[in-house]
């Protein structure tokens, strides 16, 4: 039995051809032909061609020469037209919104952020939010912007990309994805925040050479990110990930459905981190800067980060048990402020709970993961739609 050999028809093969230079052009900057040649190992009339079809799209223009010794069209480079559109990314917070308007490469162009009160009325903080877009897309020069992407704190059901804020969260995150798309007719996507951040880590942070990994986001609300085989992982009903449901030992405890108090938020959420902080004699007033100063105290500041990494290491060996991710990484203001020297005690708390080997580090954006993955949730969607989706 012999089996058929597939040929790609002439226009799959132009599209794969033009992806593949466009993703090299990105990677590497502006290019010449010939060294699109060289990268692709397609032919040079084939390079010609797919220049020429570039260019015409508006997708590549001449960006210089390579060398001042070298003239003529051999040593034109080609870049990509990064104002050819221009993306949004949006986080909301429960006590604020940042936004980043960026390129089509994702450079940032402008960003700005907005406070909002913990009892702001919905409609005056979804107004204010969208203002503030609206705002910083006209400072850019970005109208109109071709993608929005959203990040929130709660539940975005996969069906209908609604987003369930739960008990405890500001209910104008549901409504801000709705608001931006019809003040700006453009498309807007809506994810959680901490799956935002675990894209931001995997491309541009402390898990871009893995494409299996869990990230545990530490801050004043406790979530996971599940990315498996370069996927993302959001579950049946958008909640893989709610960690800080997790019924664990030492809360006196169990969650409920409305209220995770009694789960793995309770050991670690950014409350139970202050009273930690100051049971070790650290100031309790702020999270964040109480786990920094005892990260960076030498042999002082053991005591605080080793009690912290035993409650860190119940969740984070939990996670290993069930999905074998092979590295979890500490992100959020915590995980960041932690660094080394907590992620370094997290896994060896681990290596004494579980039998599979696992790796702990700690992220490297922190905060600001949110945002740098919503805006490359943004690129990806534009480029898509401009460039092609991949074949």
């Amino acid at each position: 039995m012999t089996a058929s050999r597939q040929t790609a028809s002439p226009s799959t093969a132009r599209a794969i051809n033009d992806r593949l230079a466009l993703r090299l052009l990105q990677e590497h900057g502006p290019l010449t032909a010939g060294q699109l040649k060289a990268m692709t190992g397609l032919s040079r009339p084939t390079v010609a061609d797919l220049v020429e079809r570039l260019r015409d799209s508006g997708l590549i223009a001449v960006m210089g020469e390579a060398g001042a010794e070298r003239r003529g069209p051999n040593a034109r480079l080609y870049g990509i037209v990064a104002d050819r559109a221009y993306l949004v990314g949006v986080d909301a917070r429960t006590d604020g919104v940042t936004v980043c308007v960026a390129d089509l490469l994702g450079r940032a162009v402008v960003e700005t952020a907005l406070p909002v009160a913990p009892d702001a009325d919905p409609e005056r903080a979804v107004r204010g939010a969208v203002e503030l877009v609206e705002r910083a897309v006209k400072e850019a020069g970005a109208v109109p912007p071709h993608t929005l992407a959203v990040g929130a704190p709660g539940l975005v059901d996969p069906a209908t990309g609604e987003l369930n804020s739960g008990a405890g969260l500001p209910s104008w995150h549901g409504r801000l994805a709705a608001a931006l798309h019809s003040g700006f007719a453009a498309p807007v996507l809506l994810e959680n925040e901490v799956n935002l951040a675990a894209v931001a880590e995997q491309r541009t942070g402390a898990a871009r050479d893995r494409d299996t990994f869990v990230l545990l986001w530490l801050g004043e609300g406790v979530g996971a990110a599940v990315v498996l085989d370069g996927a993302l992982r959001r579950g049946a009903s958008g909640g893989a990930g709610e960690i800080g449901f997790l019924p664990v030992p030492g809360t006196g405890a169990l969650p409920s459905a409305t209220d995770c108090g009694g789960g793995f938020h309770a050991l670690v959420g950014g409350a139970a981190v202050r009273e930690l902080a100051g049971a070790h004699g650290w100031p309790a007033a702020d999270a964040e800067a109480a786990v920094r100063a005892a990260a960076t105290a030498g042999a002082r500041g053991e005591p605080f980060l080793d009690a912290l990494a035993a409650r860190v290491a119940i969740g984070a060996a939990a996670a290993c048990a069930v999905l074998d991710p092979g590295r979890v990484v500490l992100g959020g203001e915590l995980g960041r402020a932690g660094g080394a020297a907590l992620a370094r005690l997290v896994e060896a708390r681990v290596a004494g709970m579980s039998p599979l080997r696992t790796e702990v580090r700690a992220g490297e954006l922190g905060g600001e993961a949110v945002l740098r993955g919503a805006v490359l949730t943004a690129m990806d969607a534009a480029q898509n739609d401009l460039f092609g989706a991949p074949v």
